[in-house]
């Protein structure tokens, strides 16, 4: 039966079966990039190397809820990617956990300064969701948009082929569609993906959203994208929208938490917050780091830039002591910069509400449920919805 063409959605759109998608892998590695995405870890989906769609995590699925993860197995479920988000994100792609800044060392008496080989294989992500997509941009605000550009950043997120798969099954701890970064998505990426798999059989409906997406997808085996494939995508993500029942008021929150700085739910909280920082390292936007200097006996020195996180008290030590000392103080830190304050920084806000912080904690802290809570006993009543609204 005759189909109707597929409307406008980008410049290229066509339809992958799974032997498409292994040809996208392939033409990607061809092109000399280093071709990583979803893989099954020890106990969860971690990012790792593709050859292949047989490296991808078929028939997997995840549960994930407050302080809990797993991951189920289904030999008779053929879908490559429904679950939602692992502990990891791209971020540490982009911007490693652990970096040499410079060397120094003593050559015949005189102190020698080396900036460490910074050549690296271009990485092309397949598999990337929507809000670890909409994380990177965040990231592009901070570290490479800014005063300060940070060059090691940019080089390797512009080098960065980003394949980003739509999300049909989020876990109970999504709240990405509140935050306007998923579970679909229409820019910021080179090829976006979304799995279909119904009655017309499975496949992958393939967009472009860059000149090079366009020259990849035009190299590989595809059919042209028709209506039935059209509307297929559109229930699926009006589908998974609908699943979602967390959700943050976008911007409001900015204001409501700037409000009640004082609001005793931060000491409530504090009370289960263990300040293990787990929020921070899962989290796809955290950006803050510490160097450090070392020397060995032969006088050489190094500095590295490592990970940090505002729940270290060493993170906010001025001379004296730590600005933040009580547990209450680096949460409202962590989660009023988050939410709030990176407006004032970046124009944007620091959460996508991919939930990992949700799940990584190992108390099962949920920064849904605590604006809820601030919002339900707030001075201005009705300025923020409960949790549950859009």
């Amino acid at each position: 039966m005759a189909t109707n063409p597929a409307p406008d959605l980008g410049d290229t759109v066509v339809v992958l079966s799974v032997q498409g998608l292994d040809g996208l892998v392939t033409r990607l590695s061809s092109l000399g990039y280093e071709v990583k995405g979803p893989t099954r870890g020890e106990g969860a989906i971690v990012p790792g190397p593709l050859k292949s769609s047989r490296d991808l995590p078929r028939g997997v699925r995840d549960v994930q809820s407050p302080g809990s993860y797993r991951i189920v197995q289904n030999d008779d479920d053929e879908e490559f990617f429904g679950w939602a988000v692992g502990p990891e994100s791209w971020k540490r792609e982009h911007f490693p956990s652990s970096q040499v800044m410079w060397r120094g060392e003593i050559v015949d008496g005189t102190l020698i300064f080396r900036e460490p080989d910074r050549s690296f294989a271009p990485i092309a992500v397949v598999g990337a969701r929507p809000c670890e997509v909409a994380a990177m941009h965040v990231m592009d605000r901070v570290l490479e948009e800014g005063v300060h550009r940070d060059a090691r950043y940019s080089d390797r997120r512009t080098s960065s082929f980003i394949t980003v798969v739509e999300c049909a099954r989020p876990a109970d701890t999504c709240f990405c569609a509140s935050m306007h970064s998923g579970p679909g998505i229409d820019q910021g990426f080179d090829v976006a993906l979304t799995e279909l798999h119904d009655e017309h059989g499975q496949r992958f409906l393939a967009r472009s959203g860059s000149a090079r997406g366009t020259d990849v997808l035009s190299s590989v085996p595809s059919r042209p994208a028709d209506e039935r494939d059209v509307e297929a995508r559109a229930l699926l993500l009006q589908s998974a929208s609908e699943a979602m029942n967390r959700s943050l008021p976008y911007r409001e929150v900015a204001d409501l938490l700037a409000r009640n700085v004082e609001h005793p739910r931060w000491t409530e909280v504090a009370e289960r917050c263990l300040s293990c920082g787990n929020c921070t390292l899962v989290c796809p936007t955290c950006f803050c780091s510490d160097v450090h200097d070392t020397t060995d006996a032969t006088g050489a020195i190094e500095r590295r830039r490592t990970w940090s996180s505002c729940f270290d008290l060493e993170h906010s030590y001025l001379h004296g002591g730590s600005v933040h000392e009580s547990s209450s103080s680096r949460y409202r830190q962590w989660m009023t910069h988050k939410l709030s304050t990176w407006w004032d920084q970046f124009d944007t806000s620091g959460c996508v509400g991919c939930g990992r912080c949700i799940v990584w904690c190992p108390v099962g802290i949920d920064i849904t449920e605590e604006v809820a809570a601030i919002a339900a006993h707030d001075d201005v009543r009705g300025a923020v919805p409960s949790r549950g609204a859009s």
